[in-house]
């Protein structure tokens, strides 16, 4: 079943100098603003039991499609058809009268998501319970800070029994620790069948919570795809490197940038054999073959490790090493590069994205951005025994008192 259908939808906003250029255009007339288009033409679906992320740079559109959806804007053309009640948490304070206190907000914020007052009634103690303000909950909203407002917000919006949820970037505030209880409750909210529609700039997030994902760039939407397909996508948009004659699209196999200089093969060796297999605390030398087309100084190779479930579990570049010196390649000539560290990881199987790219990250000057290049997997141990995905070797003193 379909619980949200959209089609067409199109949103602009008129942008004054100031306010008295509003003013002036109301009672003298003339054209004193400029006209911006947040959404354009967008279309999309959203299936009981489905999980879809909306990911984009700043002014892209999430954060106006999703007050669309929630009927806290009105489209200027196109059609929403929701099925089913859809709560969310969106920017933080929306919905809430900041002179009242959490505890009248509930019935307010609640009433405002649909809920009735006998439904109300019957979960305040919950919702009391799960946003964990102690008697802050009867102080005035005003002396909240966000991670409060978040707080409350995710608890009132969550024990409305939404079929879909939306979750805007509100998440990121707060303490990690109320943080994870969250996600948690997303987790089994999700156990359930229920919809999640979630917009977040932490990649990593996307790809645990989400089966599906689409990227906005200027109120378009570009990319509808797998969360890893749409990551991928999302990395070449704020690189700025569109398909063009050199530089490749994201479904690309052999990655894309430039490739002025591109990385042809990669493998990893334990310093004896090439192996795909490794066990925690094994040294591990990993081999990258490039060729460049042109002479190209000052480059800087970047690694990022992730688990099988697209979880980005460490990264670095030559330009973070500080003692590491940029690297030249000379026109026509191939060269073989050769990283070595200690495979202190966790049991399981694991991808290596590469990276050539000038300065500190890809997003000025990327050569070559070469996703998921080749696999391996940890399966045993060199270390004492651990659990986890990475290992820490501890000591353990002990002083009598």
């Amino acid at each position: 079943m379909q619980l949200l259908a959209i089609r067409g939808l199109k949103k602009s906003f008129s942008l004054y100098h100031s306010p008295l250029d509003r003013l002036k255009e109301r009672l003298l007339g003339g054209l004193r603003h400029r006209d911006y288009c947040a959404l354009n033409n967008i279309d999309l679906t959203l299936s009981a039991g489905e999980s879809l992320a909306l990911i984009g740079q700043n002014g892209a559109g999430k954060s106006t499609l999703l007050k669309l959806i929630t009927g806290v804007l009105l489209p200027d053309a196109g059609v929403i058809e929701r099925q089913g009640r859809v709560t969310g948490l969106l920017e933080l304070g929306t919905g809430f009268d900041h002179e009242l206190s959490g505890m009248d907000n509930i019935s307010v914020n609640a009433r405002l998501l649909g809920m009735s007052a006998a439904e109300i009634e019957m979960r305040r103690a919950t919702i009391v319970e799960f946003a964990e303000l102690g008697d802050y909950i009867h102080e005035p909203m005003r002396t909240y800070s966000s991670g409060m407002l978040m707080r409350l917000g995710f608890a009132i919006a969550i024990h409305a029994d939404p079929s879909c949820f939306v979750v805007d970037e509100a998440l990121s505030v707060g303490d990690a620790r109320f943080q994870q209880k969250c996600l948690r409750k997303i987790r089994a909210f999700q156990a359930q069948g229920g919809s999640l529609l979630f917009v977040s700039h932490d990649l990593t997030s996307v790809k645990l919570l989400c089966n599906r994902a689409i990227v906005l760039d200027k109120g378009q939407k570009v990319f509808e795809g797998t969360p890893e397909a749409a990551v991928n996508y999302y990395y070449q948009v704020i690189a700025r490197l569109e398909a063009t004659e050199n530089a490749s699209t994201p479904t690309d196999k052999t990655g894309y940038g430039l490739k002025n200089v591109q990385m042809t093969s990669a493998w990893l060796h334990n310093g004896i054999v090439k192996t795909e297999s490794f066990s925690a605390g094994e040294q591990a030398y990993l081999c990258i073959q490039v060729i460049a087309q042109q002479e190209i100084k000052d480059l800087e190779l970047g690694i990022l490790i992730r688990d099988r479930f697209g979880q980005d579990i460490f990264g670095t570049n030559t330009a973070l090493l500080e003692h590491e010196l940029p690297l030249n390649f000379p026109a026509g000539q191939q060269t073989q590069l050769e990283l070595s560290f200690p495979m202190n990881l966790g049991i399981g199987k694991y991808t290596v994205t590469l990276a050539l790219h000038k300065d500190m990250d890809h997003l000025e000057h990327c050569e070559h951005w070469w996703d998921n290049a080749l696999e391996f997997e940890v399966a045993g141990f060199h270390t004492p025994i651990f659990s986890g995905l990475t290992y820490l070797p501890l000591t353990l003193k002990q002083t009598l008192q």
